[in-house]
């Protein structure tokens, strides 16, 4: 059973979150507070973090950036901050995607699907391109043997780009097979900050952006066992 970390200090809608999330088939461990949801992280198997921004003890961006460091768990931020500067700041973080408030359940639902259903989206191979090498089994990055710490968003995204290396993928393609909502309910700028992080990340030029069509990895590929 996949497993979510719900982070809302909003207790009536911390419990219909939990609620709905739980008629979906996850199990939903809910905290009101950072302190209590780091001891929830350290202790249990997280699949996924759902975190405000506002909290009583901090901000959820520090608690992102806590979530980040300590592994690969989906993070997703739900809050009422819906400037493009505090959607892009909560990207910088390594969120997976961004939910502002107020909000249908059922989309943050599909969100959530959607997300998950990356889980399982793995293979038991590798594709490298130059000093780039990606475990599909591991879903590890290592670039000149060093690893590179990526998201699951971000290995889901460089997955996309490198098994149609030499082929442009449109923005809406991305967000179909990334976000699995083809473009609905997701930020405009979104595809466009996880390619800049993921740019950084590895230190790439192979990422190339075909201006008004989309985007394309120009490096060779090979599928290797």
């Amino acid at each position: 059973m996949r497993t979510i970390l719900l982070l809302e200090d909003d207790k009536n809608l911390n419990r219909g979150i939990s609620l709905k999330l739980e008629k979906e088939g996850y199990r939903v461990y809910a905290a009101v507070t950072i302190a209590q949801a780091k001891e929830i992280f350290q202790t249990e198997t997280i699949d996924m973090v759902i975190s405000d921004i506002t909290l009583p003890d901090g901000s959820g961006l520090n608690f992102g950036k806590f979530v980040r460091d300590c592994g690969s768990a989906y993070l997703v931020y739900l809050t009422a901050l819906d400037q493009e500067v505090d959607i892009v700041n909560g990207y910088d973080t390594g969120a997976d995607d961004y939910v502002t408030k107020p909000f249908s359940l059922m989309i943050l639902i599909s969100k959530v699907n959607a997300l998950m259903r990356r889980l399982s989206d793995t293979g038991g191979n590798m594709l490298v391109s130059g000093e780039i090498s990606v475990s599909l089994d591991q879903m590890t990055v290592t670039k000149e043997g060093s690893q590179v710490i990526l998201s699951k968003t971000e290995m889901t995204l460089l997955i996309y780009l490198m098994r149609n290396a030499g082929q442009i993928v449109s923005r809406e393609q991305i967000l179909d097979y990334v976000w699995g909502l083809d473009g609905r309910f997701v930020d405009d700028n979104t595809v466009a900050v996880n390619i800049s992080r993921l740019k950084t990340k590895l230190a790439t030029d192979h990422i190339v952006n075909a201006r008004g069509l989309g985007y394309i990895w120009t490096g060779k590929v090979t599928n290797q066992s």
